[in-house]
């Protein structure tokens, strides 16, 4: 027994001292296979790394700051895009209804028509947002005529709304838009969005809240606040959704809003790829100090005459007056200055004439070498208008004709008169139609009681009273406003 035990000892030894020289014969191998078996070089680091130098034991890397962010929005930073400037100014609480997800989906499927939305405030949009920031008032508005005129300057409603902010002509004269023979400032960019900005603040500070103040821009003020007291009498809510309105109204103001979920994505507009506005000012303003050619000034600009109207699309004339203001690119400024200076023909091809008693429009146009149709165009004159001694007509420059220089801001307007109606006879009982010849001569001239109004001054305003008697051959005789369109 204590043989095999020294026999078995003498056998383990034997092989640990075999083994151990096999490992060492088969390290070199091993050692230069240590990419290829990954166990082995954990095994044995040292034999599977190439050695180093110290310089290359460590390795140096620079740690950046992790950026800050902050709670708040810069507002003096100044972004290239004007729909982040626009997104910063938000600040109207949103509403969030069945209506505003219908509008949305609306103008979403709608891609283009949104497209040629923002085309067309390009002109006008940078200089809104920033009239908004300079007010302090939320940049959400900024898309309001969007909602009232799709951003066409030239929008009339049935309401005889106008312009981009769809002003009726009783809210422009409160808010100081001159409405005359020579332009409308509803349509004007600069003085309209002033007005428009004027009274969104002034129903905002009546009612304390936005979305009241919009349906009031669109109801009306008083309306609003005769239902919020309907609403209080009867102990109920008065905000905008509990009150009770015309549904053009309820329907305002989720329009505004559905528009404003749009602009505020900028991942949906990418999708709905709609363009970039950059933010900078687009046009300037400069005063005229003589009457001037509209083709003139846009001439002068180095402008299509199609784009100078849709930056001054308040001119009802031909002309420009003295004092007026032309709106130009502002990349155009310069160019506009220098050419004034250079130009040497006159500035206007127009001048005034006034009628003499007994003269036809159809015999005046040929002598001005102008068309009838035209020469009536121009003055905004109805197609078979016959005008009175003394009326005020723009007609080409020629013989007989005055200078607009001479002529003030309110010209006595074309006075029209109606075309003569057929003779009453009256009957009486015990005489024979013939046998009346006393009363056949009679007619009735009607004067109209209803003169040309502009800015406070009434002109060719017959006096009331009742109807006279006259001969025969009077003519019934009626003042009214000439040189007006629609949207006066």
């Amino acid at each position: 027994m204590q043989h095999r035990n020294v026999l078995s000892l003498f056998r383990r030894l034997t092989g640990a001292c075999l083994g151990a020289v096999a490992l060492t014969l088969a390290v070199p191998t091993w050692a230069d296979s240590a990419v290829s078996t990954p166990m082995l070089s954990l095994l044995t680091p040292s034999l599977a790394e190439a050695p180093v130098t110290p310089e290359e034991a460590l390795t140096v890397q620079e740690l950046r700051p992790v950026p800050q962010v902050g709670d708040t929005i810069d507002l003096t930073a100044h972004p290239d895009n004007l729909w982040d400037r626009l997104r910063n100014g938000f600040a109207m609480t949103n509403l969030n209804d069945d209506l505003v997800l219908y509008y949305q989906q609306w103008y979403q499927n709608r891609p283009d028509a949104l497209r040629r939305m923002v085309e067309r405030s390009r002109p006008y949009l940078h200089y809104i947002v920033q009239e908004l920031e300079i007010r302090g008032m939320p940049t959400e508005l900024a898309l309001l005529p969007m909602v009232e005129s799709s951003f066409n300057p030239m929008a009339y409603s049935r309401a005889q709304a106008a312009g981009l902010w769809q002003f009726i002509p009783a809210t422009g004269k409160r808010f100081n838009l001159k409405q005359n023979w020579w332009q409308d400032q509803r349509r004007d960019i600069v003085a309209s969005t002033g007005a428009a900005l004027d009274y969104l603040q002034a129903i905002y500070d009546m009612h304390g809240d936005w979305h009241l103040a919009l349906a009031s821009y669109n109801w009306g003020e008083g309306a609003v606040k005769r239902a919020i007291e309907k609403n209080t009498a009867r102990g109920l809510p008065t905000d905008y959704i509990s009150l009770t309105m015309p549904n053009e109204t309820r329907q305002y103001v989720p329009k505004l809003q559905a528009l404003k979920n749009i602009f505020g994505n900028p991942v949906l507009m990418v999708q709905l790829r709609l363009p970039e506005i950059l933010n900078s000012p687009y046009f300037a303003t400069i005063d005229t100090e003589k009457p001037m050619d509209v083709k003139t000034a846009a001439r002068l600009a180095n402008m299509p005459l199609d784009e100078f109207m849709l930056l001054n699309p308040a001119h009802n004339r031909p002309v420009i007056t003295a004092d007026s203001a032309l709106v130009i690119p502002a990349d155009k400024l310069e160019t506009y200055r220098s050419n004034l200076e250079k130009y040497a023909a006159p500035l206007t091809e127009w001048q005034t004439y006034t009628l003499k008693h007994g003269e036809r429009l159809d015999k005046v146009a040929p002598r001005f070498g102008i068309a009838l149709p035209e020469l009536l165009r121009v003055n905004g004159l109805p197609g078979k208008a016959r005008l009175g001694a003394g009326s005020t007509l723009l007609v080409p420059a020629g013989s007989g004709a005055s200078n607009l220089d001479s002529l003030s801001s309110f010209p006595k307007l074309a006075q029209i008169i109606e075309p003569e109606r057929p003779t009453r006879v009256s009957k009486h009982s015990g005489n024979t139609a013939k046998g009346n010849t006393k009363n056949r001569g009679k007619a009735e001239t009607r004067l109209s009681t209803k003169g040309a109004k502009i800015n406070g001054k009434h002109l060719a305003k017959a006096p009331a009273g009742k109807s006279a008697k006259a001969t025969k051959t009077a003519p019934i005789v009626k003042t009214a406003k000439s040189g007006h369109s629609r949207r006066g």
